[in-house]
């Protein structure tokens, strides 16, 4: 029997496709709204596309980031990809009032904030960050195997993470500063790129995770 990998739906976009490519690597991966569902699961991903206020407010409103919180900190294997991996962190302030901000999940320390728009040397950067970028391998994990270090993935995004240690990151890339864009810490995981709009890369990425389910 194979994994059932719930594919979270806060109204926020990506899933179809992202369902598509567990679903091509033999998971059994189930877009869904119910925190129940969530709570079955044996694996969990929170893809999207949005503001951090406006995603957690709506599954603040459902029930999923209390179902989201005890599947993960119960060890489900978890996976971020854009506006989900920002919502491990502790808060953030997109989407919100001048000096206010959000609490994101919590699962890591760092907060998120918007994409520099100038690099060290005073060039100008476009944001948001759109199009295919290098990711640079900072430390080895199996979300990666089988992915050669330096490989191009798909990112579009105006924010992105700040951890409050690197030590979480496993991948950065570099558009005017040098971010994570790829983190792990135990049965946690994220990546600010979208895998689901990466080709065969990043099919095999959802694939690793769909592995590390199994193998949870």
């Amino acid at each position: 029997m194979s994994a059932l990998i719930a594919v979270v739906d806060y109204c926020k976009g990506n899933l179809a496709n992202v369902q598509r490519g567990l679903a091509d690597a033999g998971y059994d991966a189930r877009i869904t709204q119910d925190p129940k569902d969530i709570l079955c699961a044996d694996g969990i991903v929170l893809p999207g596309v949005g503001s951090f206020a406006d995603a957690m407010t709506t599954m603040n409103r459902s029930g999923q980031t209390h179902a989201l919180k005890d599947a993960v900190r119960g060890g489900v294997p978890f996976l971020g990809i854009c506006l989900g991996v920002h919502l491990i962190f502790d808060w953030g302030d997109e989407g919100c009032e001048a000096g206010a901000r959000m609490d994101g999940f919590g699962f890591l320390p760092g907060h998120v904030e918007r994409v520099a728009a100038y690099d060290a040397q005073g060039k100008k950067h476009k944001v948001p960050h759109v199009g295919w970028n290098s990711v640079e391998y900072v430390q080895d994990n199996p979300l990666f195997e089988g992915i050669p270090d330096g490989s191009f993935f798909y990112f579009t995004h105006s924010y992105c993470a700040m951890p409050a240690s690197m030590k979480c990151a496993i991948a950065t890339t570099t558009h005017a500063q040098t971010f994570a864009s790829a983190v792990a810490q135990e049965n946690i995981f994220g990546v600010q790129f979208h895998p689901e709009k990466s080709s065969r890369l990043g099919l095999r990425l959802l694939e690793n995770f769909g592995d590390i389910v199994k193998s949870a």
